[in-house]
């Protein structure tokens, strides 16, 4: 194919978004020639790598055009990625992408070369072995990953919790490879695990939400109408390691601390008006009283959003450790060719115009968190399930965070 049909192919998204109608709030597109000097040098640069570099076997159009778009939308943010056909197989009906071992907190991709880490969550066991998206996965359990199909090797991840993983993976900007073992969690499927009043201060409730579930609103509803029916006078909402979540929850949530149809989230998109997201118009119970909301390094999407909301809106004071920073709405758009991108189209945004995206919420008082704390915080829902010993180490902790909410409270 010569330069110039080639260019005027790849051109012709660039045409089409010009063309497109003025919207409100649209951003001004790029002179449509502007494209031409970029594509030629792109072009220019694949045909001297094909010309030059001594692994023909990698040198395809096929595999060099893939890998560039792999580049090209990693490097926008976290969430945005190429879709291979092998990736596009994993996509179920309604275009969710199968290829997460949720029990060790990670996803799985492939390109035209090899497996990698496709994404990892902010509070798994991939996460605390220090392992990071775009990293190659070498081997799965002492087999080697390059013979493997994504789905093969998505089935040789799968393990009950307490069974363990191994991996040998390569920072990709890097030599040195790293073997790593993970060890499967037990995946929490409620959303309200713990509920009640402090021992100690039992004007104080505790609600400690693990993530937006389906019908998470109506749980923390009724706890609350339990605790207030107990003489609970103020509140500490628990979102460590709350990775997020339903969006319509989160404002109904919203919606029980706040005044009804209040603006609490919006959601920006380019070429479209900003959409307002507002709590029921109608509350059932008002409830004024004082409350802490405590987040973490791990807390992300809808905590960031419940935690930045009530902190714009002067209802809760925010304490812990600055958030993980995801505020960004993602779809699936397929390309043809069995390839798909993940794309993020919109950002959202707290009552203030901030959005956590990249960013995270900051707390009003901070509270670093160790790793004894955190795995104490893990403990914490699970006390029954203790042995002896654990559970005298446990009695003997304190929780930074909570300590620190019981002073303000008081």
């Amino acid at each position: 194919m010569r330069i110039g049909t080639l260019i005027f192919a790849l051109s012709l998204p660039v045409f089409a978004q010009e063309a497109a109608p003025a919207q409100k709030n649209a951003i001004p597109a790029e002179p449509t020639e502007a494209a031409y000097p970029a594509l030629e040098r792109f072009i220019n640069v694949m045909e001297m790598t094909k010309a030059r570099h001594p692994d023909v076997e990698k040198l395809s159009y096929d595999q060099l055009i893939n890998q560039a778009l792999d580049g090209m939308l990693s490097s926008l943010d976290p969430h945005s990625s190429f879709i291979h056909p092998e990736m596009q197989e994993m996509m179920d009906k309604d275009g969710k992408l199968n290829n997460e071992v949720a029990s060790l907190g990670l996803s799985l991709g492939k390109n035209s070369e090899q497996l990698y880490l496709s994404a990892i969550e902010a509070n798994g066991p991939a996460a605390l072995a220090k392992l990071t998206p775009d990293m190659k996965v070498l081997q799965i359990n002492k087999q080697d990953a390059s013979k493997l199909s994504l789905k093969t090797a998505l089935e040789l991840l799968v393990g009950n919790a307490g069974q363990t993983a191994q991996l040998l993976v390569q920072d990709p900007t890097k030599p040195d490879k790293s073997e790593v073992t993970l060890t499967h969690r037990y995946i929490e499927e409620r959303s309200l695990i713990l509920a009640k009043l402090l021992d100690k201060n039992p004007q104080i409730g505790y609600l400690r939400l693990a993530q937006f579930g389906s019908n998470c609103a109506r749980e923390i509803e009724a706890a609350l109408d339990e605790l207030e029916d107990k003489g609970m006078k103020s509140l500490i909402l628990d979102l460590r390691e709350n990775g997020g979540g339903d969006l319509h929850e989160t404002v109904q949530i919203l919606g029980l601390f706040t005044p009804p149809n209040t603006s609490v989230v919006s959601v920006r998109e380019r070429n479209k008006a900003e959409e307002f997201l507002k709590t029921p118009e109608r509350q059932r119970r008002n409830r004024p009283y004082p409350i802490v909301v405590l987040i973490d390094r791990h807390s992300a999407s809808a905590s960031e959003l419940t935690a930045g909301s009530l902190k714009d809106l002067k209802r809760a004071k925010i304490i812990g450790e600055r958030s993980y920073g995801k505020g960004s709405v993602q779809n699936i758009i397929p390309m043809g060719n069995s390839t798909a991108l993940r794309l993020t189209i919109a950002t959202y945004h707290t009552p203030s115009g901030e959005t956590p995206h990249l960013k995270g919420i900051d707390p009003d008082i901070v509270v670093p968190f160790n790793d004894t704390d955190r795995d104490n915080f893990l403990k914490a829902a699970r006390v029954s399930s203790l042995s002896p010993k654990e559970k005298e180490a446990f009695d003997k902790w304190t929780d930074p965070a909570i300590a620190e909410a019981i002073n303000l409270l008081k």
